[in-house]
């Protein structure tokens, strides 16, 4: 494991899952939505995202997460990876932890509700089209996730 990709739902924990993985492995951490929203919360238009995304996975190794969803570019992305780990968790468990963390948008929402319908299909696409040879690991709850994290701490 060099190359660390995160996808999930908001508010599933891809950014605590990323952390602690960096602690356990000393991979460094690129948490996307930093690179990403602008200061009035603006997405970064998709071909300068694209730019960003290729220069931050240009570097041998590293933990990134994010899932930006309607917004994003995965493939830049993807076609570095060496691992993809999909928290596929309930949407009231991403739900709850979302209104714990902040207020969000109706965007947000809009996309936490049709992750699973809409967005899981197209993640699980770019997945199989653009990192076919990186290893996929889907973890349905934190317990599997702890579990994984425990065999790489």
């Amino acid at each position: 494991m060099e190359r660390v990709v995160i996808l999930g739902r908001g508010g599933a924990g891809k950014s605590t899952l990323a952390a602690a993985l960096g602690t356990a492995t000393g991979l460094p951490v690129i948490e996307l939505d930093k690179h990403f929203w602008g200061p009035d919360l603006e997405p970064t238009p998709h071909d300068l995202w694209a730019i960003v995304q290729g220069e931050l996975a240009a570097e041998d190794r590293w933990i990134m997460d994010g899932d930006l969803g309607p917004h994003d570019v995965l493939e830049v992305r993807l076609r570095r990876t060496d691992t993809v780990l999909l928290l596929d968790y309930s949407f009231p468990r991403c739900a709850w932890r979302a209104l714990l963390r902040s207020r969000e948008s109706a965007e947000f929402w809009r996309w936490v509700w049709s992750w699973r319908r809409k967005y899981r299909p197209l993640l699980r696409n770019a997945i199989a089209a653009h990192a076919g040879e990186a290893q996929l690991h889907v973890f349905r709850s934190p317990r599997a996730t702890a579990r994984f994290l425990a065999q790489h701490s």
